[in-house]
């Protein structure tokens, strides 16, 4: 590659971190907004118009903090921890299709890139838990490895049904096989897989490795300033990935009629979004043991049964 190339396509990858922090950033704002709403209360509104600089407010707070190691912990791995969470969640946007076109790579394996990066994540959690050289941080860490485990396993029990019927690990491939959104084809494994998308990103009501009434605030419990917005940072990315996957998927990708491409993609991971926020504010967290008996009990054979039923239902078309 020429000199000339080289900086267009990191202008490129630039442009999407840049897209993508923002988002996050405005996700945040969103979802006050969204909850006060629910709740009758009023939001952010006094940052700006309507509250719409409320972000750039709580980010140039979290810069200007004092940035404090305990002296108990694991200093290296103290600090290398919350970047681990983010940039396993940004890393995963490059296989991911949002138009026709619009990609960064199409690799052939891009569900497994996903999935194995999203196994990473556990590790800035729990490294964090367990460097911070505290109780309760250790015990919100080893909640969030056993909930995370849990609940990819029926995720990528799941998302099988969805390869069967694609035929590939491309999301690019998997989006042109959806003449029909597998969502009608595979109700079941769309379910599956949202609530597991949910528990992988901390969301009420899977949020037992933070639970502020048990754990303090859990993981996070010894970080402040920038490394304690990275972990909130990477929890939103993640959100707006699994809601990019599901998407992906489950709805069809950018496929749809009248709108541009890009816009029906937009329109459909705002609905999924919205779901998050609301679920929110209207569960409440589950206990531990009902956490791990929903995902081993319910989740794993669900998985299990749908999984059996699209394979014998394709081998008989195919055979058909």
């Amino acid at each position: 590659m020429t000199i000339t190339q080289w900086l267009f396509a990191f202008s490129i990858l630039l442009l999407v971190l840049l897209s993508l922090f923002l988002i996050a950033a405005f996700m945040v704002y969103a979802e006050r907004r969204v909850l006060a709403l629910l709740q009758d209360r009023l939001g952010p509104n006094r940052a700006g118009p309507f509250g719409l600089l409320q972000p750039v407010a709580d980010l140039l707070k979290l810069i200007t903090k004092e940035h404090f190691t305990p002296p108990f912990a694991d200093r290296s791995i103290y600090t290398i921890a919350p970047i681990i969470v983010p940039f396993t969640a940004l890393l995963s946007f490059a296989v991911v299709p949002v138009d026709d076109g619009w990609w960064l790579a199409d690799i052939n394996i891009a569900l497994l890139f996903v999935l194995a990066l999203s196994s990473l994540r556990v590790y800035g959690i729990m490294l964090g838990g367990w460097a911070s050289n505290s109780k309760y941080p250790l015990f919100g860490g080893l909640r969030s490895a056993a909930q995370m485990i849990s609940y990819e396993l029926p995720m990528g029990l799941a998302l099988m049904g969805v390869v069967m019927l694609s035929g590939s690990f491309s999301l690019v491939d998997i989006v042109a096989a959806q003449s029909l959104p597998f969502i009608f084809l595979q109700p079941i494994g769309f379910f599956i897989f949202l609530v597991c998308g949910i528990a992988e990103t901390n969301r009420l009501p899977f949020d037992l490795p933070e639970a502020e009434n048990e754990l303090a605030a859990g993981y996070n419990t010894e970080y402040g300033g920038i490394q304690f917005a990275l972990f909130f940072l990477g929890e939103y990315i993640g959100v707006l990935l699994i809601a990019a996957l599901a998407t992906v998927l489950f709805l069809g990708g950018w496929h749809g009629p009248w709108l541009p491409g890009v816009c029906w993609f937009a329109i459909k991971m705002l609905i999924l979004i919205l779901l998050f926020f609301w679920l929110r504010t209207s569960m409440p967290r589950l206990r531990y043991d009902q956490l791990m008996s929903f995902g081993w009990k319910l989740l794993l054979p669900a998985a299990l049964i749908n999984l059996m039923i699209t394979a014998v239902i394709g081998l008989f078309w195919i055979k058909g």
